[in-house]
């Protein structure tokens, strides 16, 4: 497996002209731009954890049936400081970094106290953000750094806590039609307090406000929700959306704050302070976007882990939102390095299969109903909520589909009814083999795979003017454990699943984590931004 994680990789910072097989839609132009970690070590120290590789920035720039691909780092403060002292020197959430030995005992105290309330890395690896007319590399900290989408340049960078009290915030924020952005992190033990906060980020500029400005400086706290704990908040890697209505597990996935602060001291990472409690709840808070308050009801179901919500909506009085649920948090510690060794695909097991969920809340209970008894829920699922007294509903899943991740929409159904879910195909192991297109109301699946190969996430982009949910293509990186097989960008018809076109680059590509489709300015960049990945068709945030 090192040859897949292990390895740092080489850039390609020119472009370089991909090989075309097969026809590439004459209506596909525009950019697929990706962002995962590339490099694992730096001189003779190396991270613990897969997900603190340094981030690797790569594009795939699709112009009249030809692909030009490159690669670059992001140069962020971290990858700058690392490379220049030739060792790790900022701290990853899996991997402590540490001064130099020879600092004397006042620079070490305050190095101490500097990670007692840690100023988070710039490492931002996991996904790019649309932020009006600018992009954006995202992690899960407060920092985001601005890049250029064409030569993928690294810009400013931006600290969230300059517009809103966050010290985490998520990597899948949600846009809504004007392309406003809604994002949610954790402030951490402010004024007493720690709560995860929703921030909305305007797509443009007020017009007497447009000179030098940014859409940033008009971030406003869209509402907050209070931590059950004040020192132990819940980790969360994305959230959903209804057109009404927001949804946010508070799962029992949780970061000790008072570890946290000692965990410098004690030689041990900030990921050594997360645990999942397994007899704990499962919270599910309903926001209600038009009075910016959480519902009365309280809601709650099974412990468990989730990294993706897939989407969201509204039905006959209810909220029915799916997720990909596991039931531990194996996932996460499979991708330690000391992992991923040469037996990984054949020893490493996930004890708990990512499974695509659906949950059913009614938002309004019978006050007459007997305690214990099923709430009415829509007719299209078998999932049930059950009243466990006054305020108070259990709600159990319907089980969709076992063994996927990764999961992507046509975003213009976003928090809207949807039909189609397009996913990594994950079984016991982490491993993807497989992309698949999952039918909600046929329960069927159409499926791409081939030999050596590990797909990327599925990315749809609908065809100019198309009236059906999946016409369009699906856009994948393919990496190969196969030396002899160069990686590729992969382009499926969205309907049928068959292959269209592969573009091959015999460059040291990485594997990937999140990303979006830029069409190419102009008529058909308007036509293609209203559905596809670039972000401007979302489920409405009620301001």
């Amino acid at each position: 497996m090192e040859v897949i994680f292990g390895r740092n990789r080489t850039e390609q910072q020119e472009p370089v002209r991909a090989q075309v097989t097969g026809k590439i839609p004459t209506w596909l132009q525009g950019i697929l731009l990706r962002n995962g970690p590339g490099m694992h070590s730096v001189g003779e120290t190396r991270y613990n954890h897969w997900f603190d590789g340094l981030a690797l920035l790569h594009s795939f720039t699709i112009r009249d049936s030809e692909v030009y691909y490159r690669s670059k780092y992001l140069r962020s403060d971290t990858y700058t400081a690392n490379i220049e002292a030739n060792r790790i020197v900022v701290s990853e959430f899996g991997t402590m970094a540490y001064p130099d030995p020879c600092k004397n005992i006042f620079s070490k105290a305050f190095s101490y106290l500097s990670h007692t309330i840690p100023d988070f890395t710039d490492n931002c690896l996991i996904n790019i953000m649309r932020c009006g007319q600018d992009f954006y590399a995202t992690t899960e900290t407060n920092y985001i750094r601005k890049i250029n989408p064409q030569t993928l340049d690294t810009l400013e960078k931006v600290d969230y806590r300059q517009y809103v009290a966050v010290n985490l915030a998520t990597s899948h924020p949600h846009y809504d039609t004007a392309g406003n952005v809604l994002n949610m992190g954790t402030s951490i033990v402010d004024k007493g307090k720690t709560k995860y906060v929703l921030f909305r980020i305007p797509s443009t500029v007020p017009e007497d406000k447009k000179k030098g400005a940014s859409c940033l400086k008009h971030t406003e706290v869209f509402c907050s929700i209070p931590s059950r704990s004040l020192l132990s908040p819940s980790y969360y890697h994305s959230f959903g959306l209804t057109e009404n209505y927001i949804i946010f597990l508070e799962q029992p996935f949780k970061l000790d704050i008072l570890k946290m602060a000692t965990a410098y001291i004690r030689g041990v990472s900030w990921a050594s302070c997360l645990t999942f409690h397994k007899d704990d709840k499962t919270h599910i808070h309903i926001i209600d976007q038009r009075t910016r308050k959480p519902v009365v009801t309280k809601y709650y179901t099974d412990p468990m882990v989730v990294f993706h919500h897939v989407n969201a909506y509204e039905e006959d009085g209810c909220i029915l939102f799916d997720v990909i649920a596991y039931r531990d948090s194996s996932l996460y510690q499979l991708f330690y390095m000391a992992n991923l060794n040469r037996d990984f695909a054949e020893n490493s097991r996930l004890t708990s299969v990512p499974t695509l969920k659906r949950f059913a809340v009614p938002l309004h209970v019978d006050k007459d109903a007997a305690v214990g008894s099923s709430l009415d829920l829509p007719s299209s699922t078998t999932a049930t909520a059950l009243k466990e007294g006054e305020g108070l509903v259990y709600c159990q899943p319907e089980v969709l589909y076992e063994g996927l991740e990764l999961p992507r929409i046509n975003y213009a159904h976003n928090g809207k009814p949807y039909h189609y879910v397009f996913a990594a195909e994950v079984q016991w192991s982490p491993i993807p083999s497989k992309i698949l297109k999952y039918d909600l109301v046929t329960k069927s699946s159409l499926k791409w795979g081939e030999e050596h190969c590990w797909p990327a996430e599925p990315l749809f982009v609908p065809r100019p003017g198309a009236e059906d949910e999946d016409d369009g293509v699906i856009l994948s990186v393919i990496v190969s454990t196969d030396p002899q097989k160069p990686p590729f960008l992969l382009i499926l018809d969205a309907k049928s699943f068959t292959e269209l076109a592969r573009a091959s680059v015999q460059v040291d590509m990485h594997l990937d984590l999140h990303g979006l489709f830029i069409p190419s300015s102009g008529e058909l960049a308007s036509d293609q931004e209203a559905q596809a990945g670039a972000p401007d068709h979302a489920a409405p945030l009620h301001a």
